[in-house]
């Protein structure tokens, strides 16, 4: 596994692989990698002739008050994690070189960024997109991976692709998620052991959620109100949002009808954890 932290650098590789026809698939990430993206890898590792991991904790889809400084960075067991995994090349930018000068240039998607996770973080969609188009156009890959349990982001880059013709397939992966159904994160480091005990809750207001509707509950609000219950079961939480939208265009819906999409984002102590489930009736 080659481990590439110059973009020129990275643009003369892609072009050697690209005269020989090859395919690329490539896992965007901003590291301190576990399971969830070892899944994104391998999946990448046996759809592809060459597999690309990028490793960039991007400053831009961080808000003033946010994590940006404590964000979890281990690059060996990153570099580990991805040779494991099938990684051909290991790419891993200084932000000097992502974001140059006066850097000045920002892609944004509306619409589908105003609600959810956009409304609590005004900006983070934006940087999301620059940096994913500026990757994007420094891969140059014809398959990119990315995982369910951001289910805004996916649907935001999904929609980037189609509106800027973007030569490129966006593949959405499943959820990998621990024994006890928490969604894997690297946010979830932050727990502590107490927290990570009472972080179950999200999952287990998802599930019930699936519950109810399976039993013909359509209403909304009841689904809401019952998810809501089970989450201020645990000491530690605290709501920012529960919302059930359509799974394509993300507006709040009052019955559940089609495909929808169950998503919330709950503050566990001072960490800020985001979990989704997808039903089709």
């Amino acid at each position: 596994m080659k481990i590439i932290k110059s973009i020129a650098q990275m643009k003369d590789e892609i072009k050697e692989i690209k005269s020989k026809n090859l395919t690329i698939g490539f896992v965007p990430t901003m590291g301190y990698l576990h399971d969830g993206h070892k899944s994104l890898i391998e999946r990448a590792r046996i759809e592809n002739d060459v597999v690309v991991v990028s490793v960039f904790v991007n400053p831009t889809q961080f808000g003033p008050n946010e994590d940006f400084e404590k964000y979890p960075r281990d690059e060996k067991r990153d570099a580990d994690t991805c040779a494991d995994s099938g990684c051909d090349i290991l790419f891993m930018p200084e932000t000097s070189d992502m974001y140059q000068g006066n850097y000045s240039t920002f892609v944004e998607v509306f619409g589908l960024t105003d609600r959810l996770c956009g409304a609590s973080r005004p900006g983070h969609f934006r940087g999301v997109c620059t940096v994913v188009t500026k990757l994007f156009n420094i891969v140059k890959a014809d398959r990119a991976y990315f995982g369910q349990k951001d289910a805004q982001q996916l649907a935001v880059i999904r929609r980037m692709v189609i509106d800027l013709n973007m030569d490129i397939e966006v593949v959405g992966c499943p959820i990998v998620r621990e024994n006890d159904g928490l969604a894997l994160s690297s946010r979830n480091t932050y727990l502590s052991d107490n927290e990570r005990k009472q972080a179950v809750v999200l999952y287990q207001s998802l599930q019930r959620a699936k519950e109810l509707i399976s039993e013909g509950e359509y209403e909304v609000n009841t689904i809401k109100n019952e998810m809501f219950r089970i989450i201020k079961t645990s000491e530690s939480a605290k709501v920012d949002y529960i919302e059930i939208v359509d799974n394509i265009n993300l507006k709040p819906v009052e019955r559940i009808k089609g495909e929808i999409l169950i998503a919330l984002a709950v503050k566990i102590g001072n960490t800020r954890l985001i979990d989704n489930m997808v039903v089709k009736i």
